[in-house]
């Protein structure tokens, strides 16, 4: 049998993390078994579908790698596929037309109801005998009345529904058009799906397809149903537990394989391993090791993962995200040391792109300020002779790299028999704006000869302006 999977999103809003991680593990039990995996926008809903939602899925799925392995099948495409379908059925009293009126099903609920009966559609159609000329009707499936509906899940195990607990569902409205369940058993059955993964919300629906899928004399595929993300507060993930469209993760300065790894381990696991690469992720993933408990999405975990995989990124990678993250704050990245230089010095310490772009900011354009707390602590009057030492060793080097710079550094600090922290400390803020950057030496040379002299200057000036200020 050949595995294929397939990831149906409706196009009625952005690509949320929740569904980023139905389609990862769609995509990794394919890899995982050499099979294929298959996206299918599910547009029939034309009211809410759009065509920028539509564009923000096949975005994100490429920005994360997600590829499918054939073109995109969309539901509205099929409309004629699905209408054949559906007189197969009418033809085969494999389903029937259904004249009842809106309140006619709302007082047959409200009985029900009222005997303590779960409410459901009574089948009063079924027979063929309440046929109405002035009234469109819909379409309903036959569903059996008795018996039993197995699912051996392969993340919940075995789940048992009682047929006497469905009504008969409606597969085609009385416009004509075709409902998600009809659709969904007519494209998995078209699509040779072998298995579906999708989110528990959706275990209900299982019964009924299933029901559909032996009607139509086809073998339904397995099911695996994963469980919710929570937020934080245990409560259904939404906006405010942070950013949950996956295009904000990029604009975040997230690297995309870790936002895999970390959407991958929730849910899963292997060991107490938290670090995997997007091949190790293929290998080793398998639906058994699924949790059936739901998962808590934890930003500051994201964060960590986000910082594990920055340190192992190649550094020319980083530098092209460094320099669409430098654009995005309007900051021209040719107008410092290479970036490649600045990713090395600055991945350490950032968590995300992002991050690095706003650390690396200064190396590339002025910074509008001195950070207030560094300035009133490093930019004192008994900096100045500090400041001014360090101009005049600086100004005397021939060549400008991070062991002369430093050495420099250190001979202004001897100079004045101060500990380095005295000279470097008042020279970084003066560099950078703040009191924390790289290494005085790498952070003279991401500067520059031309810039650290001007912003010397400026510091002197701030420390004159501060002494006049007090007098």
């Amino acid at each position: 049998m050949t595995v294929r999977t397939r990831f149906a999103p409706s196009p009625t809003g952005h690509l949320h993390i929740g569904s980023v991680r139905t389609a990862l593990y769609c995509w990794l039990f394919a890899r995982h078994h050499g099979g294929d995996f298959v996206l299918r926008i599910e547009d029939t809903d034309r009211a809410r579908s759009t065509q920028q939602a539509i564009d923000a899925i096949l975005d994100g799925l490429d920005w994360l790698g997600l590829g499918a392995d054939e073109t995109p099948v969309y539901q509205t495409r099929r409309f004629d596929r699905y209408a054949e379908v559906l007189q197969q059925m009418l033809d085969q009293d494999l389903a029937y037309r259904c004249y009842c009126s809106r309140e006619e099903i709302e007082a047959m609920r409200a009985e029900a109801q009222s005997k303590g009966l779960k409410p459901r559609y009574d089948g009063r159609c079924r027979d063929g005998s309440r046929v109405r000329d002035n009234v469109a009707p819909v379409v309903r499936f036959r569903n059996p009345l008795a018996g039993t509906i197995v699912v051996d899940d392969l993340v919940k195990g075995q789940v048992t529904f009682d047929n006497a607990e469905l009504d008969d569902l409606i597969i085609a409205r009385s416009d004509g058009t075709p409902t998600y369940n009809f659709t969904v058993v007519v494209d998995d059955s078209d699509m040779a799906i072998s298995h579906v993964i999708r989110g528990d919300d959706h275990l209900n629906n299982t019964p009924r397809q299933v029901n559909l899928f032996r009607a139509l004399g086809a073998e339904p595929p397995a099911f695996a149903h994963l469980p919710m993300i929570h937020g934080s507060d245990d409560t259904k993930l939404s906006k405010r537990h942070g950013a949950v469209d996956v295009l904000e993760y990029r604009k975040m300065g997230y690297l995309p394989e870790a936002l895999l790894n970390y959407l991958l381990r929730l849910g899963w696991s292997h060991g107490d391993r938290e670090i995997f690469t997007l091949d190790e992720m293929v290998d080793l993933f398998g639906l058994k090791a699924v949790s059936r408990s739901a998962a808590r999405f934890d930003p500051p975990k994201l964060l960590w993962v986000n910082h594990q995989h920055i340190q192992s990124a190649g550094a020319g990678r980083l530098a092209d995200l460094l320099a669409d993250q430098l654009r995005a704050r309007g900051v021209d990245p040719a107008a410092g040391p290479p970036l490649a230089v600045a990713v090395e010095a600055l991945r350490e310490r950032s968590q995300t792109v992002k991050e690095m772009a706003e650390r690396a900011h200064c190396y590339y354009a002025e910074y509008d300020e001195f950070d207030a707390k560094s300035a009133k602590a490093h930019l004192r009057p008994v900096a100045r002779s500090a400041l001014t030492a360090v101009q005049e060793e600086l100004g005397a080097l021939e060549d400008w790299t991070e062991e002369s710079t430093q050495a420099a550094v250190e001979t202004a600090a001897g100079r004045l028999d101060l500990k380095l922290g005295k000279v470097a400390q008042p020279l970084r803020v003066a560099l950078t704006g703040q009191a924390a950057s790289p290494g005085i030496g790498t952070t003279l040379v991401l500067v520059g000869r031309e810039r650290t002299r001007n912003r010397i200057d400026r510091a002197l000036a701030f420390i004159d302006a501060r002494v006049a200020a007090a007098q």
